[in-house]
């Protein structure tokens, strides 16, 4: 059987952002009918629906789906996961990585959960401040673990391509929480994210 994309969208919500990216090109002075844009206002509205889908998801269902009682407490890390979210301010891209580290108190969760977690709030307008925040909160939450700590490290668009166009910026975010509020625990955190392991 040949492979077939299926992508859902709702009929009502497509239909009123056709209508006011036509009305937006036309406000720019682009010509929505000609070759080249005749069905942008509908590829536009679907992106942004797909680039927007964590409004409509559950990060504590998440997290639940795979919660497995363990009687292990050592530091558990998920390094490295890529995240694409949109500046809620310009609405530009922002993108980098993601570093999600949590000490287990009786439960565990499935690993790629914790990168679920991070694409539930980066597919929503934010700023990268509080996506760090939204991610450490969900996990203590679910999971009650001894201690959450989280990085994001993302280029930002609307630093790159518009307002002071810097390039080669990079912007560090960080929360921790309970054991990593220790020195010698978010210390050995920073080191296990910085380090090439593989």
């Amino acid at each position: 059987m040949a492979y077939r994309k299926i992508e859902q969208y709702d009929e009502v919500t497509t239909a009123s952002l056709v209508k006011n990216y036509k009305h937006a090109l036309c406000l720019l002075g682009e010509d929505v009918n000609r070759e080249g844009l005749a069905k942008t206002p509908e590829r536009v509205a679907k992106s942004m629906q797909f680039l927007t889908q964590g409004y409509h998801q559950d990060a504590n269902a998440i997290l639940n789906s795979a919660k497995f009682h363990e009687e292990v407490s050592e530091m558990i890390i998920v390094k490295d996961i890529e995240l694409y979210s949109m500046c809620e301010h310009h609405m530009l891209p922002f993108y980098g990585k993601a570093h999600v580290a949590y000490i287990p108190n009786g439960w565990i969760t499935g690993l790629s959960k914790i990168a679920r977690v991070v694409d539930v709030y980066s597919r929503r307008l934010q700023v990268q401040e509080r996506l760090t925040h939204q991610i450490l909160n969900a996990i203590k939450e679910t999971l009650n673990p001894l201690g959450v700590a989280v990085v994001i490290e993302a280029s930002h668009l609307c630093m790159m391509m518009r307002g002071v166009q810097k390039q080669n910026s990079v912007t560090t975010t960080s929360a921790f929480w309970g054991e990593f509020e220790k020195n010698e625990t978010r210390t050995e955190f920073v080191k296990l994210i910085s380090a090439k392991l593989h």
